[in-house]
């Protein structure tokens, strides 16, 4: 059962994510990449912190703060640079759908590093749900603007980051939870980003912001950080890297959806049958044995 909850919280997680991408994809017209990422990371820090003090949670030991920093910066400062700078060159929806190899990126990752087995099941699971978001973002991938392949490439960086931090960091969520490996791991993130904006003048345009962009700026921060990446870490505590990064092919549906919706970008009938496959795919990957949850904590209780 705890499997299935890490499965939900990932799939709410990723559909969140994508209403995340065209917020970016609105903020970037006004903004920089730097600025984007201090606004997101320095609010979603600023909401989780008192919940892990006023809950009485363990923290991560010491010995495990260089690793947890370290992860900080590749999730939340490599991440949302390369994120956002990608969205200045692509569109929402093919961003996400580059952001959709993240679980293939984390299968083969994994297997390579001995973390997660690579099996025939969830290999055709992840090819499957690849084919849907595809399928799915058919006529936005239509509609590209020039140079969109520089932003392709950035996001594709940009999931190979998140793969990392999934796979390195699932021992130390399981030490120390969800919430507290998250505030501390942002902190680190946000920390890099304000310092790099202010020294850059990235925070003068915030002058001119108008209500929508405020609007966009805190959603970011409340719903597209705290919450977000708090069920991703929720989800690693559950399950498997893979099976958590397959629910990021969620993500491209909302973002088309939002990017729809705010941007004009279109979305047509296909849709529909983009996300049946996606969920079948979420489906073949995930109905397989279960690996237990936090199944590293033993061991790790064992070294303290």
């Amino acid at each position: 059962m705890a499997e299935v909850w890490g499965v939900l919280a990932a799939v709410l997680s990723s559909a969140i994510g994508g209403t995340s991408i065209g917020a970016t994809r609105f903020l970037v017209s006004a903004i920089d990449p730097l600025a984007i990422g201090s606004f997101r990371f320095g609010i979603g820090f600023l909401l989780l912190l008192p919940i892990a003090l006023t809950q009485a949670m363990q923290w991560p030991p010491r010995r495990d703060w260089p690793a947890a920093l370290g992860l900080g910066l590749l999730f939340f400062a490599a991440f949302p640079i390369l994120f956002n700078a990608s969205l200045i060159f692509t569109t929402a929806a093919r961003g996400a759908l580059a952001l959709s190899t993240l679980p293939l990126l984390t299968m083969l990752v994994g297997a390579a590093l001995g973390s997660e087995p690579l099996t025939a099941r969830k290999t055709i699971g992840v090819l499957v749900t690849i084919s849907g978001v595809s399928m799915a973002l058919m006529a936005g991938l239509a509609a590209a603007p020039p140079g969109a392949w520089r932003g392709d490439l950035l996001m594709v960086a940009a999931a190979l980051c998140m793969a990392l931090y999934s796979i390195w960091s699932r021992p130390l969520i399981c030490r120390s939870g969800a919430v507290p490996f998250t505030t501390l791991a942002m902190a680190a993130g946000a920390a890099v980003l304000i310092v790099a904006a202010l020294t850059c003048g990235s925070f003068a345009p915030v002058a001119h912001f108008g209500a929508p962009q405020w609007f966009s700026a805190i959603y970011l921060g409340a719903i597209g950080s705290a919450l977000t990446f708090w069920l991703w870490a929720f989800a690693l505590e559950r399950t498997t890297p893979t099976r958590v990064a397959i629910s990021v092919t969620v993500n491209p549906i909302a973002a088309s959806l939002v990017g729809s919706a705010l941007l004009g970008e279109p979305v047509r009938w296909h849709v529909v049958a983009g996300i049946v496959t996606v969920f079948a795919g979420i489906w073949i990957a995930t109905m397989q044995p279960r690996a237990k949850a936090c199944d590293v904590q033993p061991a790790l209780r064992e070294q303290s």
